[in-house]
């Protein structure tokens, strides 16, 4: 595993032709409040890029070129938090996007276990460590260990997109995951206006 840290933005230049996963590290769970620190990508290659920002310093001109090109698609874990996040710190559209949690969901019924850890540990036989999950991530430096845990995160899920790609195809529901992948956006949208407890599909 190779893992290479950036401060501010990625390096101009870097291609993800089979698309990029990507993951976030913040202060908290509330974007309102807990402030954007880190976001690591990989393109499935066991390479992990973790871009690092300052407090307040979101310029990161080639991220969010990344995340708005139509053209590459962006997966994650549990998207709705990601994707929230990047818009209210970097004030981008993530799109398109696929999300291994939500696939998840459509297919592995047989299971109420649909964390990240639980996901690569059947599909790909890793097993990954959660030991830094609630470390500080706005520290002015970051250690080795938060590193490894941050590119942990996307290294294989290209891998568990593939095993449940299939799965979806086998249950025919490829095209609802999509038809929620497409409504991630305007799920985010609502968590940001303060929409993220109250279900207004509800009677």
């Amino acid at each position: 595993m190779a893992v290479h840290l950036h401060q501010g933005d990625l390096p101009a230049g870097l291609k993800f032709p089979n698309g990029v996963a990507i993951d976030s590290e913040t202060m908290g769970l509330r974007p309102e409040r807990d402030r954007l620190c880190v976001v690591q990508l990989s393109g499935g290659d066991g390479t992990a890029h973790c871009v690092r920002f300052a407090k307040g310093q979101y310029a990161a001109p080639n991220l969010k070129a990344l995340l708005a090109d139509k053209s590459t698609l962006k997966l994650f874990h549990f998207a709705r938090f990601d994707v929230a996040v990047m818009k209210k710190y970097l004030g981008v559209d993530t799109t398109p996007v696929y999300c291994t949690k939500i696939a998840s969901k459509l297919v592995r019924t047989y299971t109420d276990r649909h964390g990240l850890k639980d996901l690569v540990r059947e599909l790909t036989g890793k097993e990954l460590s959660k030991e830094q999950q609630s470390s500080d991530w706005g520290a002015a430096e970051l250690t080795q260990a938060q590193l490894s845990y941050a590119a942990a995160d996307v290294l294989y899920l290209h891998q568990v997109k593939d095993k449940l790609d299939a799965m979806l195809a086998r249950e025919g529901r490829t095209h609802i995951a999509q038809a929620c992948f497409d409504f991630l956006g305007t799920r985010a949208d609502l968590d940001l206006l303060g929409w993220d407890e109250e279900d207004i599909f509800e009677h």
